[in-house]
């Protein structure tokens, strides 16, 4: 998901646990088990057709959603679908529509089925409804100022330096506000989306595209289609008046989206993208598993970036002219962290928002990642120190990196599951070796891809490469809270040629952490390194 700031990490703070003078203090979330969603039914594909009434901020759909129950048969299907008006909804049979009852509640739709559907026997629905994005009353987070799903941006063209745009933005269930779906990181499906726009502009989708149909009335249909599966809150769609400045890697198209007046400095702002591809390619052992990688920007964005597979949108803060760029590309390492989200977070997505860190803390590493292949080890390192106080300065000692205990799911996007939890690949990286590192990362996407995944497997695939149980360390940085304060002191014995290293943990509270310490000593130019447990 969207990349928190390097150095300055947000806050997270729900206006309505905040104590007040004479006010109760709301803490019933935390006696409250946010468990991974039941999957009743799975999605396998979703169809859409979608006009856009610029207007009215409005969007017109025609959905055929394919579904089968998981394992128990069901003679029902609860779709997501918020602040929609619903014209029908019908099961297809034999080509043909047969209606079928439901009940709306305005967030979501409840479909009685034609009948009882065995596990495995797949059905598909279609459903006519119109997305009313604009009318729709949901709150955002500090990571995610807004959740309307799709926005329409200057649609009347009344702001005369801010082109016309349309943009989605999914995570964390609010694609739900323009497509009925099960809104949930654990489903994945495959998809076809279909945009009907003024034929003056572009579009982008998850996916390739696969058909271009001009109108009679002047606009045009754009097909895309997306043909290996990925989670709901990934889809995308994008509209505007875009230059398309085009590279490639092996062969697959790598292409930037960006205001016209950029055209001449895209590659300058994204050109690096392919040699991360190879770079993030050769370090996890899978090639980019996708058809495609395009990024695009979005002007009046609700973050920062965000990795919708296959089609990355960023801010139009990543837009810089040639000026700005004599000083360096500001927004490089936003392109490197959303890059990697399509190994960990897209190709194997977290099953639930409580394990976000599964996809957040190897995007977070992936800058460290890039600076030390790009630039050095003291890049990396660099990157790597400045990650880490931006958890410290955060306050958050208090949570656990995997959160089963939430007030809100948009919470977890905060220095816990993005900074600290990048520190913690580290110091597993430094502690199995490189070699056993990037091997367990590889087993981690090859036995999971195209699927969901929880922290406990990612433990299983260190296990297998490495022969070691790591329980303990999973219990006390993944399933526990805080971080050690160290206190550490030197003396060196002439008479016996030996240096003492003291370090006490000073951290509030009884609880003391297993570390693993490289311990250097240098004797004139030589170092020998020590490895020693605290």
């Amino acid at each position: 998901m969207k990349r928190l700031s390097i150095c300055l990490l947000f806050l997270i703070t729900t206006y309505w646990v905040t104590a007040q003078a004479g006010k109760t203090v709301d803490t019933t979330w935390k006696k409250q088990y946010r468990e991974t969603a039941t999957k009743i039914n799975d999605l396998v594909h979703t169809k859409l057709d979608a006009k856009f009434d610029f207007t009215k901020s409005y969007m017109y759909g025609h959905a055929w959603i394919t579904l089968q129950p998981h394992f128990y048969s069901t003679d029902s299907l609860r779709l997501d679908a918020k602040g929609m008006d619903i014209h029908k909804v019908a099961v297809i049979k034999n080509g043909k529509e047969s209606p079928l009852k439901y009940d709306y509640d305005n967030w979501q739709l409840n479909i009685h089925l034609d009948k009882t559907y065995r596990g495995g026997e797949q059905y598909t629905v279609f459903i006519d409804y119109i997305s009313k994005p604009n009318e729709i009353k949901v709150q955002g987070s500090a990571a995610i100022t807004d959740a309307r799903g799709l926005y329409f941006i200057n649609p009347d063209g009344k702001e005369k330096n801010k082109p016309t745009e349309i943009w989605t933005q999914g995570e964390t269930e609010a694609n739900s506000v323009w497509l009925p779906t099960i809104d949930k990181p654990n489903q994945k499906m495959t998809d076809e989306i279909a945009m009907t726009v003024p034929a003056k502009f572009v579009t982008l989708s998850n996916g390739k595209l696969v058909n271009q149909k001009k109108n009679v009335d002047g606009t045009r249909t754009d097909t895309w289609k997306m043909e290996l599966p990925h989670a709901p809150y990934l889809l995308f769609m994008g509209v505007g008046d875009f230059a398309v400045i085009k590279d490639s890697y092996k062969g697959k198209e790598v292409s930037y989206y960006v205001d016209k007046e950029y055209a001449s400095v895209a590659r300058k702002i994204f050109g690096l993208t392919p040699e991360m591809i190879a770079f993030y390619s050769k370090i996890t052992g899978v090639d980019y598993p996708w058809a495609k990688y395009s990024q695009i920007t979005g002007h009046d964005y609700v973050s920062g970036a965000m990795e919708n597979t296959t089609a990355t949108l960023h801010s139009d803060a990543a837009q810089q002219d040639a000026r700005q760029l004599t000083d360096g590309n500001d927004w490089e390492l936003v392109v490197a962290h959303e890059l990697f989200h399509q190994w960990f977070g897209d190709y194997v997505t977290t099953e639930s928002w409580s394990n976000i860190t599964l996809n957040e803390s190897f995007a977070n590493y992936s800058e460290t990642l890039w600076n030390e292949y790009k630039y050095g080890k003291d890049a990396g390192d660099e990157q790597n120190f400045r990650d880490m106080q931006g958890y410290l300065q955060s306050n958050s000692g208090k949570k656990d990196l995997v959160r089963f205990y939430y007030h809100d799911k948009e919470d977890v996007f905060d220095a816990v599951s993005y900074n600290k939890g990048g520190r913690i690949l580290h110091m597993l990286r430094n502690y199995v070796g490189d070699s056993a590192f990037f091997k367990a990362l590889n087993l981690y996407l090859t036995t999971n891809k195209f699927r969901s995944a929880e922290a406990q497997q990612l433990r299983l695939a260190f296990e297998e490469v490495t022969g070691k149980d790591l329980n303990w360390y999973w219990n006390q940085w993944y399933y526990g809270a805080g971080n050690p304060n160290l206190d550490i002191v030197y003396s060196y014995d002439d008479a016996a040629k030996k240096v003492q290293v003291i370090v006490n943990q000073t951290q509030a509270g009884d609880k003391i952490f297993k570390l693993l310490l490289a311990i250097d000593v240098y004797n004139g130019p030589n170092k020998t390194r020590y490895m020693a447990w605290a």
